[in-house]
Parts: structure tokens; C-alpha cells; sequence
């Protein structure tokens, strides 16, 4: 099982692209873009000829979406992902651009959040977020590469539903242990017995449950938080889970440099434990 780190698509400096990952001695990368005026072959050439001089695997792009993105739960649900029908239109494009990005690159798949999904299946919404899910699926499945949600904003039960109901064969999970502790949408050890068969990457993220109504819980250091990684990581292993655990840090600076490097140490120590 390979560990890495989430990474941003930066086109702007001249040295290598991917100099950071390989300064943490990472082999992988999840290759994280926001900007879609990046999806052109000319950067995707590049990607590629700096990603092999680095000797970094991509093992997926995470796609971005225009427009606003508010983390929390007020504006959350009427800014995030698919959604919110006002922006749904420019966003499916933007994700197939990332998909055809993720295609020139040679990365298996392309991940995003989808928002906050209704929990109502008799929502009048809800069928309209699946047939918008399942557009970019489809171009997705048609170019040959997943489409895999991030947890975070939906319960396990909804993304397993929304699963089935989209129904593709390329679909799979992104899995953010932290950000089911972060949003209180569930424990992500019991979750893996909902979700488990369809999980693909692991981002290895922790935090606290929210103890206000307004906001998320806060994220804080791998093994510092309410994420139990040696529990996690045994059942991930006997679900047969063999994909990247890739960190993610959300903050910035030399501690976010040495949270990488802990939690590196960390997770090598779960993996025996596993």
C-alpha cells in the first residue's frame, strides 16, 4: 500500500512541478486542480514528462468546480458540488474537462465532492442530482476512467443510494474518514460496512466532531483526533482495500510540512498494526 500526498496542479513556477512530493520521498501523488483553464494538452504534456522525472504515479486528479464553495453548513448546501442547480450546468462541463485531463495524464480516475446530497430520497431534487451525477459518470466510463466521490457532506447510507441509482460501472469512493467526524455524518469505521466494496483512495485526514450547529467540527492532526486509524486500517485490509493513503494536511507552512512527516511515521506504524 502506497502513501502519498494530495498535491495542486501549479503551473506557475519552472522548476518541477512535483519537486514537493519527492522532497517527502512520496512515490504518489493525488493531483489536485481547481483551475480548469489548466485542462489543456499542453499542460497535461507537461504533467506528464515532470510527473515521470520525478518518478511520481498519479494515482488520481481531484477535480475542482467553479463558482462559490462555502464549508460549512449554512452556505454549504447551496454552494457545493452538483447540487445547487444555478451552477450544476457549468460545473458537469468542468468536470469533464478534468476528465479529459485525468485521460491525458494516463490517472485512473477523477474525484470531487457532489455536495449535500439529499438525505429525502422523495425529494423532489434528489433525482435531479443523480441524472446530473451520472452525466459526468457516463463521459467519464466513456473515456475509460472512475468517477469517484469524496465523502464528506453526504451520510454513508445516501452516497451507497446514490450509488446504485447512478448506477455506472466506473463508480468508487474517495474515502475521508475525517470528514465524516467533521460534518457528524458518521463513524468511519462503522461506515466502511456501508461503503467498504467501493472504496479506492484513502485520504488520511483527522478531526472532531462539531459541537456547534453552524459549523464543522475542527481538523486536526492524524491520530489526534476521533479517526481510529489502527481499527480503520485492519478493516480496511479485510475488506481487501489495496489502494493509495494519500495525507492530507489543510494547513499551511513548515507545520503543515511537519504534520506531513509525523503522520508519515504514523501511518507506517498502523500498517504493521493492521
Amino acid at each position: 500500500m502506497d502513501i502519498g500526498v494530495i498535491h495542486l496542479l501549479d503551473t506557475s513556477k519552472k522548476e518541477n512541478m512535483f519537486q514537493v512530493v519527492s522532497q517527502y520521498d512520496f512515490r504518489v501523488c493525488q493531483l489536485c486542480g481547481w483551475d480548469t483553464a489548466l485542462c489543456t494538452p499542453e499542460v497535461a504534456e507537461r504533467v506528464v514528462k515532470e510527473a515521470r522525472e520525478a518518478n511520481v504515479r498519479i494515482c488520481a486528479v481531484w477535480a475542482g468546480v467553479p463558482g462559490p464553495g462555502v464549508w460549512n453548513f449554512i452556505e454549504g448546501p447551496i454552494t457545493l458540488g452538483l447540487v445547487p442547480e444555478q451552477y450544476r450546468e457549468e460545473r458537469i462541463k468542468a468536470l469533464k474537462g478534468w476528465a479529459d485531463f485525468a485521460t491525458w495524464i494516463g490517472a485512473p480516475a477523477i474525484i470531487t465532492h457532489c455536495g449535500f446530497i439529499p438525505e429525502n430520497m422523495t425529494d423532489p431534487a434528489y433525482p435531479q442530482v443523480v441524472e446530473a451525477i451520472r452525466e459526468v459518470a457516463e463521459y467519464c466510463e466513456s473515456k475509460g476512467i472512475g468517477f469517484w466521490f469524496e465523502t464528506g457532506q453526504e451520510t454513508p447510507i445516501v452516497l451507497l443510494r446514490t450509488i446504485e441509482r447512478v448506477g455506472t460501472s466506473n463508480l468508487g469512493i474517495n474515502f475521508d474518514p475525517a470528514n465524516l467526524i467533521l460534518y457528524g455524518k458518521g463513524n468511519p469505521v462503522d461506515a466502511l460496512d456501508t461503503i467498504g466494496p467501493y472504496v479506492r483512495n484513502i485520504h488520511v485526514k483527522d478531526g472532531l466532531y462539531p459541537t456547534n450547529g453552524d459549523h464543522l467540527g475542527q481538523e486536526v492532526q492524524a491520530g489526534e483526533g476521533k479517526v481510529n486509524y489502527p481499527v480503520f486500517m485492519r478493516k480496511l485490509k479485510e475488506l481487501g482495500f489495496t489502494g493509495e493513503y494519500i495525507i492530507e494536511r489543510e494547513i499551511s507552512g513548515e507545520e503543515q510540512r511537519k504534520d506531513i512527516l509525523q503522520t508519515t511515521s504514523n501511518l507506517k506504524l498502523w500498517m504493521q498494526e493492521a
